[in-house]
């Protein structure tokens, strides 16, 4: 008993994991105690009683007899989750052990949960859910049909189960089920188990238990109910041979239960109403509805007789035809999913069709989309205040993980949501990406067979123009969406067959079907035609799609090898070449096809002329072939734009630009010029003439670009961007001069008011020579004048409302009433005098200035607004050009425009100012690429090149402008700015020999940063400078000691010794004299310092005591310092150093440091910095080894140095490690100096410094012994 009581307390814990542990120590330890029991025979007057008391005690150990009741008495335990534990610990017991009988354990569980009046209402719960898993644990145990008998004597055998204990279970939990109704799910679930294994058993009593077990379910009881739905279609397919018609009916009229005829009466008693109470059992209530039970209180958890009904339908074994559309239909949609279903009932159907999904074959699967169904489901996913919105969600979720799955029905699945019960509309209604979602995990096949679907809807003539119209608009947004969908495979072919449906809708009109055409658009002549407004929108499409295939990434195979590039086709043509190659065949296609638009003939020359350079530019190949490529697309893709949007690009933009590609990439050799010398229109392209005075033929080739940047769609500015970016290597500096200019800051309205002027002028010479014609058309022109005053006065109908209101209201101030209509029959007219008239002018006046004054508001705000939308866009190619060219030196030329924008734009270009920020951030201060200074080659054939003093005498321009802005810089942001700008022109700078100029910069940034007090750089300014340039700012070594001197105050004076500590963090070791000359003069200039510092007289120095601190800590850092140049120099055999230690005591005496320790002493206020004063002496006084070669030799059984260049890396890497471990220690060395050991890693100035350590660790143990000694 001591060995299983403490695993009793377990069962009830909270958690699985330990309930289960808990159960298998305690089942296992029963097993062994039960093992070593040895039973007693019973006396023969005992034999055959197993309903004795101790017949438990009599077969069982000790502790398996406790144990099986301890089970079955905590059953009605109301803490934590003692019913969960000790039920299954029951029922683990008794399918292991074989002495006790069924009726034993029965009698068991009712003697320990017998109800009393005295219970509450909970005391009166827990002992029915006691007596429902005890049946449960005897029925799940196997216990109630067990053959085996128990080990009694050879006499007489006792069976473990018989009838009588099956009948008394069965009574009890039916018992229950009537009791409470919410109990009788439970209670049912159980007597299903109980059939289970009466069907799976082979007991001499189980036709006995079958007939018994129908009598008390359908004979004793009549009311139906989803309970004894589940158990008669159980029962049913477990005993076929038993008769079951005359228990089913009358409620039933076929025994099967789901047959069509059912189906009615079966959707009634799933429905679980309430409404028995009321009219079916009721003796004058309708002779044929069902008497059904009472619903015991709605739960979300879907009955488990629906799981049994599915199964039994969607069985695919079955031989028989299944029903189940029709069992849907009517169960289900027409039940649970009703327009008068409460939500309850609708959130069980939400539940059924997630269940069926699962189940159903690909032939049913378009079943479960009723008509109901379909319009619960959209309401309710629409809007988020819906009752049932988020089992709308989950039906969506569920849906999208079977078509994962599956993704082979994902096209029916679409037929279903944009079908008949659904709507096209389905995800713009529903506010989902449901029918989006299932095209991302369709296949090529899919796809095509889904456009086919939707072009098979394009022609409908048996509607209405408006549904077909509306019909094709949708047609046209999934195709388009197909494309724009970046999940979906761009294979070429249902992507071209997309493009040219397009183009034959958007373009030409089909006169005559061609059912053996590769264009799917003429296969069928469209009925009705389309509208005017839809082949609009088709071509809107047809860019649209454009611009999304530019910037979508396919992999071609090139030389044996995958090459990612943009824009193109799995064959590597361009998807642009494609649709323009269509739109030519087309219009060859005369016979089946008209254009809708009329191409003149100097038009068609034109096209013609492109057509040839774009062949021409296909064969160039080289370095060349990158930027022949980008100006392919952008002809190619000025005539698609001239043939698909209204706002065209001009024919002389479009021979400029070919003109431009012939002069570029050299493909005219010969000039032909008719006879006034100009160029021939209808040359051909070889013979167009090159001027080379003219724009370097890459400007004008951006101009264009920059002229694509201007419209307002996103197929030019996409076809721009990617035109920009594969010809950027081909950009002179002419070309960067015409990018910057489209950002300088210009009045925007200043062009429209020029234009207006031009138009002005053009008028009036008109109607000069209008003036002029003959007099004989003076009647006629009369005539036309006064027509068009008609037809002005019949377009100027419309009057502004707002100006009308107005114009009454200064009428009304002057005592004058509008005019209307009944006023006209009055032959009386009043007249206004003279005052009047000069009263009520000034009132019209002032109306009428402040509407020109509004619209003009309003113009000017526009044209504000898309001037900081082109600036957006110029920046784009910007960006595009940084990042294609980071080495190219035209990027310096770059940077001050891009900080005129960051500085000094308004409040309204906020966008265009965070857009050129993020530029300069990004691709300036992040680069790790420099441009080069040295020679700018021009040309990608590099047959000039332009002078190296004119480009470094630009960007040291450029530089010197950087650091005057900075100097005057007030905010913090833009000074960072300008700092990355500054690192980045400095590297170039360095790289192209110019580090004079660079110094001469930084130093007179650094005079204006500590001398002048409004100054409005920082530290970190030059600190900056100072990591990425080290080489370069140690020439700042002096003018940083010279002008702390001179500084405008104490912190310009200490922020000086900052950037000197930064500098000294790592010297220069191959130029031994310079650093140990800087070195001395460092501790001249701070010996100085000390000693002001502690003068009493008006020339002291403010300094408090943390400064001093600072002072001392540039001491130590310059004292440590010159050690580690000094034994780099002994390692260095071109350097001689005699006496390596004589060096360190002549540049920081140590006398000299001894008096400034004395001084701080005797100073109140900076006594407690003396110590690392005296830190500084040692280090200035400390012996060096007995000779350079012994010092060399211990350092040699760790490194070896090789040479004068090894030692100098070793320790900057020492310096490295170690310097900022050194700056904490130094601050807290005031106090705890003497315990601080150094350890010796590198050869040089660590061994050096170890025997510092050991030194003043020694010094200060004889100070130690001698006071012991006194």
């Amino acid at each position: 008993m001591s060995t299983t009581l403490p695993l009793f307390w377990h069962l009830s814990s909270s958690s699985k994991k330990d309930r289960l542990d808990a159960s298998v120590k305690l089942i296992s330890s029963l097993e062994h105690f039960q093992a070593q029991f040895e039973a007693s025979s019973p006396s023969e007057e005992d034999e055959g009683n197993d309903e004795k008391p101790d017949a438990l005690e009599t077969l069982n150990a000790q502790d398996v007899s406790y144990s099986v009741r301890r089970l079955t008495r905590g059953l009605a335990s109301p803490r934590e989750s003692s019913r969960l534990g000790f039920s299954v610990a029951l029922t683990e017991l008794l399918s292991r052990i074989d002495t006790v009988t069924c009726s034993q354990i029965f009698a068991l569980i009712m003697d320990a949960t017998k109800s009393q009046g005295s219970m509450t209402g909970q005391e009166e719960r827990d002992v029915l859910f006691a007596r429902l898993f005890g049946m449960t644990a005897i029925i799940q145990s196997g216990l109630i049909v067990r053959t085996k008998p128990l080990p009694t004597s050879q006499s007489s055998a006792t069976l473990a189960s018989s009838f009588e204990g099956y009948e008394q279970v069965l009574t009890e939990l039916l018992a229950l089920g009537e009791k409470k109704s919410w109990l009788r799910e439970s209670a049912w679930w159980a007597i299903s188990l109980a059939a289970d294994s009466l069907k799976a058993t082979e007991v001499p009593w189980k036709d006995e238990a079958v007939h018994a077990t129908a009598q008390h379910l359908f004979v004793e009881n009549k009311i139906w109910s989803p309970e004894k739905i589940a158990l008669a279609l159980k029962l049913q397919s477990a005993f076929e041979e038993f008769n079951w018609r005359p228990l089913f009916s009358p409620t039933f009229k076929n025994p099967d239960l789901l047959s069509n005829v059912n189906l009615q009466t079966l959707a009634l008693i799933l429905k679980a109403s309430e409404r028995h109470d009321k009219d079916s059992n009721n003796d004058g209530g309708d002779a044929d509805a069902p008497k059904t039970a009472a619903a015991g209180g709605w739960k979300t958890q879907l009955h488990y007789v629906w799981d049994i009904m599915l199964d039994r339908l969607l069985d695919t074994s079955n031989a028989v035809k299944s029903n189940f559309p029709e069992f849907f239909r009517i169960v289900v949609d027409e039940s649970l999913f009703s327009s008068t279903a409460s939500p309850e009932r609708k959130y069980w159907g939400f539940q059924v069709f997630q269940k069926a999904l699962h189940l159903v074959s690909e032939d049913n699967m378009p079943m479960l989309f009723t008509k109901n169904f379909m319009r619960t489901w959209i309401n309710h996913l629409s809007k988020q205040d819906r009752y049932l919105h988020k089992a709308a969600k989950q039906t969506v979720a569920e849906i999208q993980t079977f078509v994962q799955r599956n993704p082979k029905l994902g096209f029916a699945l679409i037929l279903q949501l944009t079908g008949v019960h659904g709507s096209q509309q389905f995800d713009k209604i529903t506010k989902t990406k449901t029918v989006e979602s299932i095209i991302s995990t369709m296949d090529a096949d899919d796809i095509k067979q889904y456009i086919a679907y939707l072009l098979n809807q394009a022609n409908d003539s048996e509607v209405a123009v408006e549904i077909i119209n509306a019909r094709r608009r949708w047609i046209i947004d999934q195709l388009s969406g197909l494309i724009r969908n970046g999940s979906i495979a761009k294979t070429g072919e249902w992507v071209e067959s997309v493009l040219d449906w397009f183009v034959v809708n958007g373009l030409y009109v089909v006169k005559k079907k061609s059912e053996k055409s590769r264009f799917i658009g003429l296969r069928q002549i469209p009925k009705p035609q389309f509208s005017d407004e839809l082949r609009h929108t088709c071509r809107d499409k047809l860019l649209s799609c454009l611009a999304d295939l530019a910037n979508h990434i396919a992999s071609i195979e090139s030389d044996n090898a995958k090459v990612k590039i943009a824009g193109v086709a799995t064959d590597g043509e361009l998807w642009v070449t494609k649709v323009l190659s269509t739109i030519e065949e087309l219009k060859q296609d005369t016979k089946h096809v008209s254009s809708i638009a009329q191409i003149d003939e100097e038009e068609e020359v034109l096209r013609a002329k492109v057509r040839e350079v774009v062949v021409k530019l296909k064969k160039v190949s080289g370095n060349q072939q990158e930027a022949a490529s980008g100006t392919q697309l952008l002809l190619v893709a000025s005539l698609v734009q001239q043939s698909c949007s209204e706002e065209v690009v001009s024919l002389e933009t479009i021979e400029l630009c070919t003109n431009a590609a012939t002069r570029e990439f050299s493909l005219d050799k010969v000039k032909k010029k008719t006879k006034k010398g100009r160029p021939s229109a209808s040359a051909p392209v070889d013979e167009v003439d090159s001027d080379d005075d003219g724009p370097e033929p890459i400007d004008a080739i951006v101009d264009t670009i920059i002229g694509f940047m201007e419209k307002s769609t996103a197929y030019m500015r996409t076809i721009g961007n990617q035109v920009f970016s594969l010809i950027s290597g081909q950009v002179k500096s002419s070309t960067i001069d015409l990018v910057l200019t489209q950002l300088e800051t210009r009045d925007p309205t200043a062009e429209d008011e020029e234009m207006d002027e031009v138009e002005v002028e053009d008028n009036e010479d008109e109607d000069k020579s209008a003036n002029g014609e003959d007099a004989e058309d003076g009647s006629q022109s009369s005539d036309d004048d006064e027509e068009d005053d008609e037809n002005e006065d019949s377009d100027n109908e419309e009057v502004d409302e707002e100006l009308r209101q107005r114009i009454l209201e200064a009428l009304a101030v002057n005592g004058i009433k509008a005019a209307n209509e009944e006023d006209e029959d009055s032959e009386e007219e009043e007249y206004m005098d003279d005052d009047q008239m000069m009263a009520i002018d000034e009132h019209l006046a002032e109306v009428f200035r402040s509407r020109v004054n509004e619209k003009k508001a309003s113009k000017d705000l526009d044209a504000q607004r898309e001037a900081t939308h082109f600036k957006n866009r110029v920046l784009d190619l910007i960006d595009i050009f940084i990042k294609k060219q980071p080495s190219s030196p035209l990027i310096v030329r770059l940077i001050i425009p891009l900080v005129d924008l960051i500085t000094r734009s308004t409040t309204d270009e906020k966008q265009l100012s965070d857009k050129a920020r993020g530029i300069a951030r990004s691709r300036i201060g992040k680069a790790k690429e420099f441009a080069s200074a040295e020679k700018k080659k021009v040309g990608g054939g590099g047959e000039k090149e332009e002078g190296e003093g004119e480009e470094q005498e630009e960007v040291t321009s450029i530089f010197e402008t950087l650091h005057k802005r900075a100097r005057t810089e007030r905010s913090p942001d833009h000074l960072s700015i300008l700092s990355d700008c500054c690192i980045y022109i400095s590297q170039v700078m360095l790289r192209a020999g110019m580090q004079d100029h660079v110094v001469v910069q930084y130093r007179h940034s650094l005079i204006d940063f500590i001398s002048r007090k409004n100054s409005s750089l920082n530290v970190s300014f030059f600190q900056q400078f100072f990591r990425r340039s080290r080489t370069a700012a140690w020439n700042l070594r002096n003018d940083l000691l010279e002008v702390s001197g001179k500084a405008a105050n104490l912190y310009r004076q200490f922020q000086a010794y900052q950037l000197i500590h930064d500098l000294l963090t790592e010297p220069p070791f191959d130029i031994h004299d310079e650093v140990t000359q800087y070195l001395q003069a460092l501790c001249k200039t701070l010996l100085d310092v000390i000693s002001r510092a502690c003068d009493g007289s008006d020339n002291s120095l403010g300094l408090n005591a943390s400064q001093m601190r600072e002072v001392l800590k540039l001491a130590l850092v310059g004292a440590r310092q010159t050690r580690k140049v000094v034994a780099v120099a002994a390692d260095d055999a071109a350097v001689q150093i005699p006496q390596p230690q004589n060096v360190v005591a002549t540049i920081w005496d140590s006398t000299a440091w001894t008096r400034a320790t004395d001084l701080l002493l005797a100073s109140e206020r900076f006594k407690g910095a003396a110590q690392m004063c005296k830190q500084v002496v040692q280090i200035a006084s400390a012996p060096s080894n007995t000779s350079q070669s012994q010092s060399k030799g211990k350092v040699e059984k760790k490194v070896k140095p090789k040479g004068s260049k090894e030692s100098k890396e070793r320790c900057m890497k020492e310096e490295e490690k170690k310097g900022g471990k050194e700056e904490v220690e130094e601050v807290r060395g005031e106090k705890k100096r003497t315990s601080r050991k150094r350890k010796t890693q590198v050869a040089g100035a660590n061994g050096i410094e170890g025997e510092e350590s050991a030194l003043s660790l020694e010094g200060q143990g004889k100070k130690v012994k001698r006071k012991k000694v006194e």
